[in-house]
């Protein structure tokens, strides 16, 4: 069943003493504003844990099975829409990358908004190679933003062995590598999340799908742990749903109900109780209500 409702929703975590999203242009170093120097996720970044955790969960099999995954060749779930659509000799020739009526089309688009998860919660560009159209998903993400800029520290770090006998021969046996790792000693983000209803009527985002969502968000830095990331964790989610499909509120008069200040005499926050969060629940415009899910 489609969503009848609109929701808007904050994410708020923290990381300590970890790399929360490494920038490749920067050689890794956490990723920050240049000017104001606050710290960013990107919104591929907390899409990529949505997915998988989703993908952990039910297995990346159909209706929750995930399109952008590690190592996936995407053509390959295109022409698997085609002959599930019974449209198998649409893919016949040299020339399949045009191949397909807007008939065609639109029914893999539907049937790969039914079978991947990511499809029709996110949307996706799926119109290169083997053609299923394009996708307008109903939720998207902000960046997330450090509430406070942060120090991205660099350390030197040492293997006690080396990868070849060349290696160990320079060495005169000495088998040390040197290397570097980027952490953030501690920052708090901020992410924006928005969902439309019009959208998931189009792609068949229903409220199993929505339940899966806020689980993912709740939970998905439990199951995402590495030494790169050291300590990262959900540390809010608060929901505002509209009573209506068009929306009761613009939802940055939302966000702004979520403050997020630093406790008085902490001159180095180094944990998130260095903070107070404040969500002001009180006199909300008509016809929204908040749910917090975590905090």
């Amino acid at each position: 069943m489609s969503l009848t409702n609109r929701y808007d929703f904050v994410l708020v975590f923290d990381v300590r003493d970890g790399n929360p999203n490494g920038d490749p242009d920067a050689g890794n170093l956490p990723r920050l504003d240049a000017e104001s120097g606050h710290g960013l996720v990107t919104d591929v970044s907390l899409k990529r844990k949505v997915r998988n955790f989703v993908g952990m969960v039910k297995g990346e099999t159909p209706p929750f099975d995930i399109y952008v995954k590690e190592k996936a060749i995407l053509n390959q779930a295109h022409e698997k829409a085609y002959v599930a659509i019974g449209a198998k000799d649409a893919l016949k020739g040299e020339d399949k990358k045009r191949k397909g009526s807007g008939d065609i089309v639109d029914q893999a688009r539907r049937w790969m908004c039914a079978n991947f998860y990511d499809v029709r919660t996110f949307g996706a560009v799926m119109s290169l190679g083997v053609n299923c159209g394009q996708v307008r998903g109903p939720v998207q993400l902000t960046f997330a933003r450090s509430v406070e800029p942060i120090v991205a520290l660099e350390h030197s770090i040492t293997r006690m062995a080396v990868a070849t006998e060349a290696e160990a021969e320079k060495q005169q046996g000495d088998n040390r590598t040197m290397g570097r790792k980027h952490t953030v000693p501690y920052g708090l983000y901020v992410a924006h999340g928005f969902i439309s209803a019009f959208l998931a009527k189009q792609t068949g985002f229903g409220d199993d799908d929505l339940e899966l969502l806020w689980q993912a968000l709740e939970q998905m830095f439990e199951h995402d742990r590495s030494a790169a990331r050291g300590e990262m964790a959900t540390r809010g989610l608060y929901v505002f749903k509209h009573d209506s499909e068009l929306g009761n509120a613009h939802a940055h008069a939302l966000f702004d109900r979520v403050q997020i200040k630093r406790n008085e005499g902490v001159e180095v926050p180094r944990n998130f109780v260095d903070y107070r969060v404040s969500v002001d629940a009180e006199n909300l415009p008509a016809g929204v209500t908040l749910i917090p899910r975590v905090g």
